[in-house]
């Protein structure tokens, strides 16, 4: 039995993302953060981590960027890429008339904005851990509605007022699985790096494109994160197309090695297809 962490309470996106794992015999174990499933597959709680990274609508989940490049000696293990299909619900009985706040995770609220906007202007917007925790809060709290999933709706008693309240149709978030190790090739791989620089100077972001361009290596991701240290002090995220066993990788690493301050290597993992 191989137990994978995920960001909790049962019914998030993350138990969705967990699910359609290829492998017999997980058992899932629920986390309260982010932070803590990272926490569970360092510490021998679980032997993975699955934790969302980016979605095509909001964009990066920067608690998972930073966790992966200044928190944990975990790399990525493999990507998993699930559709998402936001619900409005709330406790049963309450009616669209009734809500007089919103509650969901940071990056659920993002993703259905402008249907919000338009169809429950003024109502506040509260943050909570997970768009599970958030069905639970609407379920204790009669005029409270929560953006989640239909499963956490169904396991958590609420019930669901609208379908589909995503602003974008398409909307897709990415999900990457932690553990210890590269991944052995495949041919369609994908790596992540985290990049730290000496110092910040003019042409140091060109000095880092060049090496992937000699190389003929294609650069699906790029975003700068501050270093933590210092305001303007920033490092860069990078994904790329390839592995580190490719003769092209590494002679590129090889090289950013010789200039930069730091060269971490998030994961080397085969994509989602």
């Amino acid at each position: 039995m191989t137990t994978v962490a995920f960001l909790g309470p049962a019914g998030t996106f993350s138990e969705e993302a967990l699910r359609s794992l290829p492998e017999p015999d997980i058992e899932s174990l629920a986390c309260t953060s982010i932070a803590d499933v990272f926490a569970a597959a360092a510490d021998g709680r679980a032997e993975y981590g699955i934790v969302p990274i980016e979605n095509s609508v909001e964009g990066s989940v920067n608690a998972t960027l930073d966790a992966l490049a200044f928190e944990s000696d975990l790399q990525i293990q493999r990507e998993v890429v699930l559709d998402v299909h936001q619900v409005l619900s709330a406790a049963p009985g309450i009616t669209m008339d009734d809500i007089t706040a919103v509650t969901s995770h940071p990056q659920a609220i993002g993703q259905c904005r402008r249907w919000l906007e338009a169809n429950l202007p003024g109502r506040a917007l509260l943050a909570s851990n997970s768009t599970a925790e958030a069905v639970q809060q609407a379920v204790a709290q009669p005029g409270l509605a929560a953006v989640s999933t239909m499963l956490a709706v169904e396991l958590h008693g609420g019930q669901v007022l609208n379908t589909d309240i995503e602003d974008f149709p398409g909307n897709q978030t990415r999900f990457v699985v932690m553990g210890r190790g590269i991944q052995p090739r495949t041919g369609h791989d994908k790596t992540s790096l985290a990049l730290f620089l000496h110092q910040d100077k003019p042409g140091a972001l060109l000095m880092i494109l060049s090496e992937f361009a000699y190389g003929q290596i294609n650069l699906t991701k790029i975003q700068s994160r501050p270093t933590k240290q210092a305001l303007g002090e920033y490092m860069f995220y990078m994904d790329f197309d390839g592995h580190l066993a490719d003769p092209a990788v590494a002679l590129a690493l090889d090289c950013l090695r010789l200039k930069l301050r730091g060269v971490k290597v998030l994961g080397s993992y085969p994509q989602a297809h």
